[in-house]
């Protein structure tokens, strides 16, 4: 499914200022894009990347040193973006670069079509859950991203993640361990980003720090579907606000309904503000 081989394909690796405050902070996330990916979505905006495998394989060893050189950078963590089909270098390269000194936290940022077995397996490799809950329809998950049962597999995947992570820490503004989990609003309730908040309101509480993302547009496949071929609209964007309010979840991220299609978190809205 994901067209990976054994080895990490490693399209680049970068200081990135695009995730959220206290991930990227002043100095940037240390990120490692990860080719290929295990959902196939249409609307994927970095299709070059995830399915296309732009990238270059490489060793374990590399991944190593790509650790080293980001932190030598000064970035707060690094962060492992698509790497669920490459968990296993993930993890070796980790072990690896704890015993030559690395000391930074792990950001492990997922499409969350992860299974609970390899989340225990993270256990103690992981700090920082960065999680998508893209879907609250079986149906929608397998139409638009490829994928079949991943309401339930992504539930059972944020769940464990939560209860190995907890909610999020900061210290001195960056975070430090926990979990963040994404919300991208899609057009046509699609997402049914509504539904998917009050499961996770009642599953893991108010406190959880969420990041709501309204930056959709029709990128790589999605004018193949009418459905997908337009930006949310402001009452989409409102019912999600809403609810937010309605069910008094106020820790995290809101891109603002202007958002455009940068992903950049600069001016966003802090809940519960």
């Amino acid at each position: 499914m994901c067209g990976a081989g054994m080895l990490p394909r490693i399209s680049t690796h970068m200081p990135h200022q695009g995730e959220e405050p206290p991930i990227s902070g002043k100095n940037g996330s240390g990120t490692i894009f990860f080719s290929q990916c295990s959902m196939k979505c249409v609307y994927c905006q970095n299709h070059s990347i995830s399915q296309k495998g732009e990238g270059a394989e490489e060793s374990v060893e590399r991944l190593v040193e790509m650790m080293l050189e980001l932190k030598g950078k000064g970035c707060h963590n690094v962060n492992f973006v698509t790497p669920t089909h490459y968990a296993a270098s993930v993890i070796s390269a980790v072990e690896q670069a704890r015993a030559a000194g690395f000391d930074l936290p792990i950001v492990y940022n997922s499409g969350g079509y992860d299974s609970v077995e390899l989340i225990e397996e993270l256990e103690g490799i992981v700090d920082i859950y960065l999680v998508d809950m893209r879907y609250a329809s079986d149906a929608m998950a397998k139409k638009y991203s490829g994928v079949p049962y991943y309401v339930q597999i992504n539930r059972a995947a944020a769940g464990a993640m939560f209860k190995q992570a907890g909610n999020l820490v900061v210290a001195d503004g960056m975070a430090k361990s926990g979990m963040i989990v994404r919300l991208l609003i899609l057009p046509g309730d699609i997402s049914g980003t509504v539904e998917t908040l009050e499961y996770i309101c009642e599953s893991f509480g108010t406190d959880v720090h969420l990041s709501v993302m309204s930056q959709f547009y029709p990128a790589w496949r999605a004018n193949e579907f009418p459905e997908l071929s337009k930006r949310i609209s402001r009452d989409e964007y409102d019912a999600v606000t809403d609810k937010l309010e309605e069910l008094g979840m106020s820790n995290g991220w809101l891109q603002p309904f202007e958002g455009g299609d940068t992903g950049q978190f600069a001016g966003e809205i802090i809940l519960g503000r």
